[in-house]
């Protein structure tokens, strides 16, 4: 239980900050999110962070069980998926993630919904 609260307490308030800051800086996040598609190296270096917070999730936390607990898990093996295909096929996201640009109201979407994984994870990690 201290390792689901403990990265409970890492992942919740960078969520929440990823989300605000996608929220206050809509326009900017667009066109980083652009730069971002467009630069081979920086996709591999992302992959290269994301995999290993990912595995250090799963290697430490690989509890599957009918509680909050499982959230963490899942979220870990996000990471460790969205990672892999950032460094082995990263054409596979560019398709959605230039369908979601497309969009004016994504970025308020995707700010809420980081906003919204924080809290639960503040949630659970402060006042369990």
């Amino acid at each position: 239980m201290q390792t689901s609260v403990f990265i409970a307490r890492l992942i919740g308030p960078v969520m929440m900050t990823a989300g605000l800051a996608v929220l206050l800086n809509r326009r900017s996040f667009h066109s980083m999110v652009e730069e971002f598609l467009a630069s081979r190296a920086l996709m591999f270096l992302a992959g290269l962070m994301v995999m290993p917070a990912g595995l250090a999730i799963v290697l430490t936390h690989n509890v599957w069980t009918a509680d909050w607990r499982v959230i963490v898990t899942l979220f870990g093996w996000l990471l460790v998926i969205a990672g892999a295909i950032r460094i082995v096929e990263p054409p596979l996201l560019y398709a959605g993630a230039r369908a979601f640009l497309r969009h004016a109201a994504m970025p308020i979407l995707a700010g809420c919904i980081w906003l919204a994984i924080g809290a639960v994870f503040c949630l659970f990690g402060y006042l369990h």
